[in-house]
């Protein structure tokens, strides 16, 4: 089982169900699931940009990429409609939870000057979503390969009907917000 799995089911759910006086420790907010996605805007002048973002996608989440194709055209950025423009993967379950572990622990410390992620960027319904400016901040990922430097969106969905609850469940989980202290 994943250390943060464990923590979750042993110390968060406890901890939440007094902080908001929830009876039931099904109330307690959860994390449902974390979507990693990449826009590669790129695609449309090198369709071969796709194949090498998937392939990162895939060895930063452990789990096969799905490629976004564009809804409509857009003439001004030479877009048609069906065109290949990004990847996405869905964690759910230990998937999940080992990413964020490894987004936690080893690849945001490798940011650099790395003060804390944004506290501010939820969403009104409690869910987060933070960017990263490089992928290469991940382990996994070889820096003698990389072709160009991409970005990642990432959005962490949970149960939670409002911003407070998502946060303090993030900050239970050891998420790194500026201003906390993230436990070990």
């Amino acid at each position: 089982m994943s250390f943060l799995r464990e923590r979750y089911k042993k110390e968060a759910v406890p901890e939440l169900m007094d902080e908001f006086g929830l009876d039931n420790q099904m109330n307690v907010p959860k994390l449902e699931k974390i979507i990693v996605n990449m826009g590669l805007g790129e695609a449309v002048d090198n369709p071969k940009v796709i194949d090498k973002a998937v392939d990162e996608l895939a060895a930063i989440t452990g789990q096969e990429p799905v490629v976004t194709k564009a809804k409509r055209s857009i003439a001004a950025f030479k877009v048609r409609e069906g065109m290949p423009i990004g990847a996405k993967v869905t964690l759910r379950g230990t998937y999940m939870f080992e990413f964020l572990e490894r987004l936690i622990y080893v690849a945001l410390p490798r940011v650099r000057d790395f003060e804390g992620t944004n506290p501010k960027a939820f969403d009104g319904h409690g869910n987060y979503t933070l960017g990263i400016d490089e992928q290469i901040i991940f382990p996994e990922i070889d820096y003698d390969n990389v072709d160009s430097i991409r970005g990642l969106g990432i959005t962490f969905v949970t149960s939670s009907d409002d911003d407070e609850q998502g946060r303090r469940l993030l900050e239970s989980l050891g998420f790194p917000f500026r201003g906390t202290q993230p436990k070990n």
